[in-house]
């Protein structure tokens, strides 16, 4: 048999039922003096006891709260000022890029200045230099053609002498020329 059939077969039976109270909305009068003063008991000993640790977490809270609006409104002016600081430098950015660009401008022209001037003193000493080259060569090719002309000129009076001369005038040139030789020893 099930609890619910025996709880039926005792309310048949004639039996009360002392789960039951005689009002379906209000408790029995006892219940009501024994509950209304635990209630009040135990609410007086939070509002005792606990009701400064609440009053002290909810001040704290409160601290809390009104730091970081202060915290927040103090970052509010320090953005602000930075923002006129940076939209006043941004007229200073204009200036000082206007100026940047003129010695910009100032530096190309020097460099350019310094370029040609270096350039040209680089022309002049190459030039200078191919003069010096040219005297060479012209000293040089004169002493070649000289020495050319002279080799030749041997070769030719070599020639004119050996015939020219005669068997005997060639012997009395040797045999003269070892004379001297032996004589300046």
């Amino acid at each position: 048999m099930s609890l619910y059939a025996l709880l039926l077969a005792t309310a048949e039976a004639g039996h009360e039922d002392i789960s039951q109270t005689p009002s379906w909305i209000w408790p029995e009068g006892y219940e009501i003096a024994f509950g209304g003063l635990a209630s009040v008991i135990v609410f007086g000993l939070l509002f005792w006891k606990a009701g400064p640790v609440v009053k002290k977490g909810m001040q704290a809270r409160t601290d809390r709260i009104q730091k970081d609006l202060d915290g927040a409104a103090a970052a509010l002016s320090s953005a602000a000022a930075e923002a006129a600081d940076i939209r006043q430098a941004k007229g200073d950015i204009e200036s000082e890029r206007s100026r940047l660009l003129a010695d910009a401008d100032m530096t190309a022209a020097q460099v350019l200045r310094d370029g040609r001037a270096r350039i040209e003193a680089e022309v002049i000493e190459v030039e200078a230099k191919a003069a010096d080259d040219l005297v060479q060569l012209e000293s040089r090719s004169g002493d070649e053609l000289r020495g050319e002309i002279a080799r030749l000129s041997a070769e030719v009076s070599d020639r004119l002498v050996v015939d020219q001369l005669d068997s005997a005038t060639h012997n009395d040139l040797i045999e003269s020329f070892i004379a001297k030789v032996g004589a300046s020893k």
